[in-house]
């Protein structure tokens, strides 16, 4: 009897050195997965963001987009792409008078993130949040907005020995233009405004696709890295049912931008126009370090 005993404690002995292992790699995992959200300054009032170190982390572009237009009074604005909710909260800071914003984004984990950030600024009654493809918006927004802002995937190769979850946010793999545009209309009311920002090189493309959808481009702005170069960004307005005329604003040169983390209030300084009629602004980063990848991937 007392082997059958020694084996009994033994295996259990074993089993709870098991259970026990398996408690600490959870509590280890769990550890892992807290540390790796961050919460960051948006400096704008006392507005913050989460984002996740291991996820996509938003870039410059986001910032000039959410700085392209001004709300009017009532604007009921949806965030395509949302991601985090970066250019949504952003627009939402820099402006008033806005009555209600949605956030709609693919990935489930970008849009916890995004119900995190409504959380942690407490503004549950002024944000939606929507995890769901802009293709498969449901009925009840169709016609709902009176402006859409979006920073889409727009790159259409490489990526290929990317991490997935952050290709699809770069990459034209689930949201193709043609896609997104037509979801646009959809739930743009009439007169409403859909600003996006895209590459500059595609903006023969981006023309013909929001023409062809019935939304008039009305406003063009083109980014470069510096003044005087090749601009590789285009911010652009289209409004449902607008007559035809193109608003065309002085190249923005996107200078010193430094860190990952940028949206102080007051850190875009456009000047007088400079040589080609090119302005300057300058995006200062919550944390001063390092440099901040612009919308097309290049560093600046």
């Amino acid at each position: 009897m007392t082997p059958s005993v020694s084996l009994c404690s033994a295996a259990s002995r074993a089993e709870r050195e098991t259970r026990g292992s398996t408690i600490i790699l959870r509590q280890q995992k769990k550890f892992v997965n807290v540390i790796m959200q961050i919460i960051e300054p948006l400096l704008i009032g006392n507005y913050r963001i989460v984002q996740d170190t291991e996820l996509y982390r938003f870039t410059s572009d986001s910032v000039l987009l959410a700085r392209f237009v001004k709300a009017k009074a009532g604007e009921q604005v949806a965030d395509f792409c949302a991601g985090c909710g970066i250019v949504g909260l952003h627009f939402f800071a820099e402006n008033t008078g806005i009555r209600h914003v949605t956030l709609f984004e693919l990935q489930k984990e970008m849009a916890e993130l995004a119900r995190r950030t409504v959380e942690l600024n407490g503004l549950y009654d002024l944000f939606t949040v929507e995890n769901i493809a802009v293709q498969d918006i449901p009925p009840r927004y169709i016609e709902a907005f009176s402006l859409i802002l979006c920073n889409p995937p727009y790159e259409k190769g490489g990526f290929e020995n990317a991490d997935p979850k952050k290709a699809v946010c770069r990459k034209e793999l689930a949201l193709p233009l043609e896609e997104l545009v037509a979801s646009a209309a959809r739930c743009l009311k009439f007169g409403g405004r859909f600003a996006l920002v895209h590459r500059a090189d595609r903006l023969s493309e981006l023309f013909c696709t929001l023409h062809a959808a019935g939304l008039e481009p009305k406003k063009l702005q083109l980014v470069s890295g510096k003044e005087g170069a090749k601009p590789y960004l285009a911010l652009v307005m289209a409004k449902k049912g607008g007559k035809s005329g193109l608003e065309v604003l002085p190249t923005l040169a996107n200078t010193a931008a430094a860190g990952r983390m940028g949206a102080e209030k007051g850190a875009a300084e456009t000047g007088a126009a400079g040589p080609e009629g090119t302005q300057t602004t300058k995006i200062s980063a919550a944390d001063g370090k390092g440099t901040f990848p612009t919308a097309a991937g290049e560093e600046i």
